[in-house]
């Protein structure tokens, strides 16, 4: 019996020290499926790359319809449900943050990288040494391109305004970049803090969309832009020269209790009483704000009671003070940066000191609505506003969306002043120089290398695909040229050639293009070291 038993503790114990077979076919399936959802989504966005690429067209679940062809939007509004995916949907975020432009550029790399991936993984190739070759080829990456890089000066409109319409050339609204692109720059530039020259910050720079007229209409307002009307049903003044601007956030209205209680009221002369009070409080304030000179007051919009009733509009047409009320309580902190004063949270601290003046605030009428505009103004902070007009809501959001992309190229350039050019020539040298380098690396890492190096010929031969040209002839032309020590060559999607792309204006901040390499890298990577989901309830 002794013996029986211990027979199977010998085995155990000769097999705790052999190592077992383990199962790796669920880690293999797993990184295979995530890589297949994330090049899925990396598809979908491939066909609008580029000047000659397609618009999507987002139908969502309220009905609303948006045609873009900005891969941040796309992937925003797309629902994935796989978690790798989602990944690349978060990578084109960050581009949009880090960058601006480049959002599609970036997801269509990842897509590129994730396929040779797969295919390394499939000679059986290491994971983490796929992953630490790949960090060391986008590192050198970035290093090419810098190197390659033509340095700028913010002085040089023209450059700024070349690469603005790079930027723009492959939106919807492509045929107003002669219009949009000067504007971002001027935009860009007139917000640059002299004492802080690398920064910018986009929010110094406000777009107002209103419907009417056509993109052409769009302008550059130096000063503020409400996309509202006057509060005039008292017959109030409509326009105002030397004006003096007050910002409240308080309401001209009578005070309402802080409880919810009743009032009974039994005969007429409580009646009069209270009517008598209410006109004596609003008249109070208004002799306040009349003593100070104002003449123009932005009231902040409230939830608690209403901003002005038709006896206070009445007593302020009197006075002959322009009203706009139900201004955003976000919008504050811009407005009083813009006028340069202070806004006012009470009556009691209703001061001259805290006005900003200007010279003339009047109301415009466009299209079917109006607008407030107030211009001269004195002592302005570094802001401005860019009032976007076009035919159909879409249109606007389009162009909003465009012209958004041009201020973060223009602010690319503030914040690292290099240009590169466009047009797939970039892609192309870095793969070239990548290619040789990895024939220098021992082992696998050059395998790794020579895969990142194919992995970026995607950006050409999707641009030539998406222009309906050969890519296969483009791409082999391309590198020839390349190889030839032409640097600049790229692809002319409008002759349908190649050409010397920097002669021909195509050109891009240095910031987008690395920004991009490192940010699909990264993502790339983080893929490859899941090998398990595990949910949890």
């Amino acid at each position: 019996m002794a013996a029986i038993a211990a027979a199977p503790a010998a085995s155990q114990s000769r097999s705790s020290k052999t190592e077992s077979y383990v199962d790796n076919k669920r880690k293999e399936d797993i990184r295979q499926a995530n890589i297949n959802a994330a090049r899925a989504v990396a598809d979908a966005v491939r066909t609008s790359l580029g000047p000659k690429g397609m618009d999507k067209m987002i139908s969502t679940a309220n009905g609303e319809v948006i045609i873009t062809n900005d891969g941040a939007t796309i992937l925003n509004k797309m629902e994935v449900l796989q978690p790798a995916a989602k990944m690349l949907v978060d990578l084109s975020k960050s581009q949009d943050a880090a960058a601006g432009d480049g959002t599609t550029t970036v997801v269509v790399i990842a897509g590129a990288l994730l396929k040779q991936c797969l295919l390394l993984l499939s000679r059986g190739i290491h994971p983490t040494v796929i992953s630490d070759s790949l960090h060391k080829a986008s590192i050198k990456a970035v290093d090419v391109l810098t190197a390659m890089a033509v340095p700028v000066e913010l002085s040089d409109r023209d450059s700024l305004i070349k690469s603005a319409s790079t930027s723009l050339n492959s939106k919807v609204v492509s045929q107003y970049s002669t219009l949009l692109a000067p504007l971002a720059v001027d935009a860009v530039l007139s917000v640059v803090d002299p004492e802080k020259p690398d920064l910018v910050d986009l929010r110094d720079i406000k777009i107002v969309k209103k419907l009417g007229g056509t993109v052409d209409d769009t302008e550059m307002v130096k000063g503020l832009v409400f996309d509202k009307k006057v509060s005039h049903a008292a017959g109030g003044p409509t326009r105002m020269e030397n004006a003096k601007i007050a910002v409240i956030q308080f309401q001209i209205s009578p005070p309402k209790t802080d409880i919810e209680q009743s009032i009974v009221v039994s005969d007429y002369t409580q009646m009069d009483r209270i009517l008598k009070e209410e006109r004596n409080y609003i008249l109070g304030m208004i002799k306040k704000i009349k003593a100070t000179g104002c003449n123009v007051l932005l009231i902040q919009k409230s939830i608690l009671r209403d901003a002005v009733t038709d006896l206070s509009l009445h007593y302020l047409a009197k006075a002959k003070i322009l009203v706009i009320k139900d201004v955003e309580r976000d919008e504050i902190e811009f407005i009083t940066k813009t006028l340069n004063c202070l806004p006012i949270a009470n009556i009691e601290h209703f001061r001259a000191e805290k006005l900003g003046h200007a010279d003339l605030v009047e109301e415009v009428s466009l299209g079917d609505g109006k607008i407030v505009k107030i211009t001269g103004i004195k002592d302005m902070g570094r802001t401005t506003t860019v009032l976007v007009r076009g035919s159909n809501l879409l249109v606007i959001d389009e162009a909003e969306r465009s012209l958004h992309d041009a201020l973060c190229v223009v602010r690319c350039l503030v914040n690292k002043r290099f240009l590169i050019a466009g047009g797939g020539a970039p892609e192309i040298e870095l793969s070239r120089q990548l290619g040789a380098w990895a024939k220098v690396l021992h082992g696998m890492e050059g395998y790794c290398v020579r895969s990142f190096a194919e992995a970026l010929e995607v950006i050409p031969y999707t641009l030539a695909e998406n222009a309906g040209l050969n890519p296969i002839a483009i791409v082999t032309e391309l590198r020839n040229r390349h190889a030839l020590g032409e640097i600049n060559a790229g692809i002319n999607v409008r002759k349908g050639q190649i050409t010397n792309i920097l002669e021909e204006n195509v050109v891009q901040p240095l910031l987008v293009s690395t920004s991009a390499i490192t940010l699909a890298t990264e993502c790339v990577r983080m893929i490859l070291k899941i090998d398990d989901i595990v949910t949890v309830r």
